[in-house]
């Protein structure tokens, strides 16, 4: 089988030395068919017997031209088919004995077939069939229904068919691994979309967590330096702070990163995807660290499905650091979670006020906050996460001073509907 196999290599490989090798046998069938003439004398083996004559001069020649044209039949296999048929004609018209250089002709016939589409097949054959099948008809000394006549006409006829059908059968097998390679393009290209997009959760976790937890640190740790040597007690609860918020940040984190691990890794996450039923928890966290935080629920308590719920808290929590870190010492925010029919409607608002009626309290003191830091992510983290779920978003500065985010989620996600919404709305 493997000798077969390289064998067949070889040949697809070296088409002309093939097509060689085809027309010698060609040959040596042709001057066989010359020399037997299967309508001898009857004998005792059935009415008709083999005998042998002598081939015409002109058959001689005739064969090994004709059958040395085969040699380039699959390089131009229309201009072969013309030479053979010609030939095969003049030896019909011309030759007495008759030749079988016709042969030629049938396998120059089967080659165009097997390498043009059907309607040039049907043509060429036809056109082909007719001028073989009259030429050996109307000349010769046998009746025009001799057996030799006929003979000429069923082969043709059977080489277009055996053409076409191979060539039907390789378009076939062409489009069948075309499709398996198409297929296993599109899973490939339908796994690295799978990872780009688990890629980019993961990074817009990784962003809001860190983005939230270090400037909780970021403001505790200054709040500590500043009161530290006149008092000391209240710099230790802010320590306290920044100790119980690089806890959570470490938590969050791993929690995020144990998601990179690979099946059948230890210690794999188990704690569930932080939601709404912790926002108290993440306003709590900011109320620590000096900002004052409104919350108001208007939905029911309903139930979200984890992506929205994920979504929603995520999306508080970026406002909220934002606001923390660019809307001033003595801002407010404001958040609001209403369940409005089908979608779930999110508001974090901020005064973006530096000097509020509100008195500085001294467990609230802190350094001047960090000027706004240019090209974050954390708009579109935000922007990304509500597109992702088929939601809207308007981010952009209220009419008096503060900011305005506004999202609305969809409590049924459609993942890979777009809606988000860029502009800057007051």
């Amino acid at each position: 089988m493997e000798r077969v196999k390289r064998l067949r290599g070889w040949l697809i490989a070296h088409p002309t030395a093939t097509d060689s090798a085809l027309a010698v046998a060609v040959l040596a069938a042709m001057l066989l068919g010359s020399v037997l003439d299967p309508n001898g004398p009857a004998g005792k083996h059935g009415p008709t017997s083999w005998d042998t004559r002598t081939p015409t001069v002109l058959g001689l020649v005739l064969m090994p031209l004709a059958a040395g044209t085969l040699a380039l039949r699959r390089r131009a296999p229309l201009p072969v088919l013309c030479v053979t048929t010609a030939i095969s004609l003049l030896e019909l018209i011309l030759s007495d004995p008759r030749a079988p250089v016709a042969m030629s002709a049938v396998v120059a016939l089967y080659t165009v077939a097997a390498h043009t589409d059907r309607p040039t097949t049907w043509r060429v054959g036809l056109l082909t069939m007719t001028a073989l099948t009259g030429a050996a008809m109307l000349s010769g000394p046998m009746p025009w229904y001799a057996q030799e006549n006929l003979g000429v006409f069923a082969w043709t006829g059977m080489a277009a068919a055996a053409g076409d059908a191979v060539r039907s059968r390789r378009a076939f097998v062409d489009a069948i691994r075309e499709r398996a390679e198409r297929a296993e393009r599109t899973r490939d290209e339908e796994a690295r979309r799978r990872v780009a997009e688990e890629r980019l959760r993961i990074a817009r976790d990784l962003h809001d967590v860190v983005a939230h937890h270090i400037a909780l640190v970021n403001v505790q740790a200054g709040v500590a330096a500043h009161l530290m040597d006149k008092r000391p007690d209240q710099a230790k609860a802010a320590l306290a702070h920044v100790r119980e918020a690089s806890r959570s940040a470490l938590g969050e984190l791993r929690a995020t990163v144990g998601l990179l691990r690979q099946t059948g890794d230890p210690e794999a996450p188990t704690e569930p995807a932080p939601g709404l039923d912790r926002l108290e928890e993440l306003a709590d966290t900011f109320r620590h660290a000096g900002l004052p935080v409104d919350v108001a629920r208007g939905d029911q308590g309903s139930k979200l499905p984890a992506a929205v719920d994920l979504a929603s808290y995520r999306i508080i929590q970026e406002a909220l650091t934002n606001v923390q870190k660019h809307a001033g010492e003595r801002a407010r925010a404001e958040v609001s979670v209403v369940r409005v029919g089908p979608h779930v409607e999110i508001t974090v608002l901020d005064d973006g006020s530096r000097d509020s009626r509100r008195p500085p309290a001294a467990d609230t003191a802190r350094p001047p906050a960090d000027p706004p830091q240019a090209g974050g992510h954390g708009l579109l983290g935000m922007r990304e996460r509500v597109t992702a779920l088929g939601g809207a978003l308007t981010a952009g500065p209220r009419y008096g001073g503060g900011f305005r985010v506004h999202a609305i989620l969809p409590v049924k996600a459609r993942a890979g509907r777009s809606t988000a919404q860029t502009g800057d709305t007051p």
